[in-house]
């Protein structure tokens, strides 16, 4: 049953907050008024924030006191490919960074409409890329992501696999956006359901980002894709989405291509509910979270270059231990 917090949280959003875009939407000065919002974020104590260069690709680190310098979390921002940035899920990726004892690289893909796929996907690959020229090992690595950033998470797995890449060591979605053609039941079931977001709303968003680009393109929409050879997976969503079908049925896809999928479906929460520190369920799914990314890169080691001689992965803050 969910909680008396999460039961007024419900309340709260559908009341304030649930707004539909409108098809003329003014997707740039829109954006602009959600980045003015989301300003300043308060972020849990003792995390420290640098910001960083990856070419043309900005982003920022996000530093708990506490890590194992192997451990690094790739964390890609929701928003439809459309709004969002480091700046707002800065608190959420602290906390799962926390969590996992692990530092997170939260980077500023190129959004739509001035920048359609695949330009997202190839910012987060070059993310990737980055790291491992830095001396990250891969199995060191968990991509992670909300929204549209757990499609785009799903979607650079798939690229780097077909590309030849090593791929990381596992990928967690929070409420992922996985099928632009938005053929899901759930869209419709879940539309009063839902307190935040709206129809209309991701057909705006697909719009702008797919520009003349089919949606059911897998590296657009990864729900279409090949599963085959991906790492294991973990999912956590809300009963409440429209986008519950986009989470689900990423386990029938996991289970016929024989990977390792755990789908996790929260009672009465909303989409990306994580963000929301003070609910006992948020509490329960970082935990769930920050374990799983530490098992799955316990086994990273630091990689060599052609000298045969260690690389010492880069660190932003030198402080590590035991998580």
């Amino acid at each position: 049953m969910p909680s008396l917090r999460s039961r007024l949280l419900n309340f709260y959003l559908r009341t304030t907050q649930k707004r539909a875009l409108h098809p003329d939407t003014p997707i740039i000065a829109r954006r602009q008024k959600v980045d003015r919002a989301s300003k300043n974020p308060k972020v849990i104590s003792d995390v420290e924030v640098t910001p960083v260069s990856l070419g043309s690709v900005k982003g920022e680190w996000v530093v708990p006191s506490t890590i194992e310098s192997h451990r690094v979390i790739l964390y890609f921002h929701g928003g439809g490919y459309c709004f969002g940035s480091t700046q707002a899920r800065r608190p959420l990726v602290a906390r799962i960074a926390a969590a996992a004892g692990a530092r997170a690289l939260s980077i500023d893909y190129r959004l739509a409409p001035e920048h359609p796929f695949p330009a997202a996907l190839d910012d987060a690959i070059s993310a990737y890329r980055w790291l491992l020229g830095k001396g990250t090992s891969p199995q060191g690595i968990v991509l992670v992501g909300d929204s549209a950033g757990g499609g785009l998470a799903l979607s650079a797995c798939m690229a780097l696999r077909d590309g030849g890449a090593p791929l990381p060591a596992a990928v967690v979605c929070l409420s992922p956006w996985t099928d632009l053609s938005m053929s899901g039941w759930s869209i419709l079931r879940q539309a009063q359901a839902d307190p935040t977001v709206t129809y209309r709303t991701l057909a705006v968003c697909a719009r702008h980002y797919l520009k003349n680009t089919n949606p059911t393109n897998p590296f657009a929409s990864p729900l279409f894709g090949d599963f085959h050879n991906l790492p294991p997976l973990l999912v956590h969503v809300g009963s409440k989405e429209i986008l519950l079908d986009d989470a689900t049925r990423i386990s029938d896809k996991a289970d016929a291509a024989g990977i390792n999928a755990s789908v996790e479906v929260f009672d009465g929460m909303p989409h990306v509910f994580q963000a929301h520190a003070s609910l006992p369920e948020t509490k329960g799914s970082i935990s769930r979270i920050g374990s799983f990314i530490a098992s799955r890169t316990s086994q990273a080691v630091r990689q060599k270059d052609g000298s045969g001689s260690t690389v010492t992965p880069f660190v932003p803050r030198q402080k590590s231990a035991t998580s």
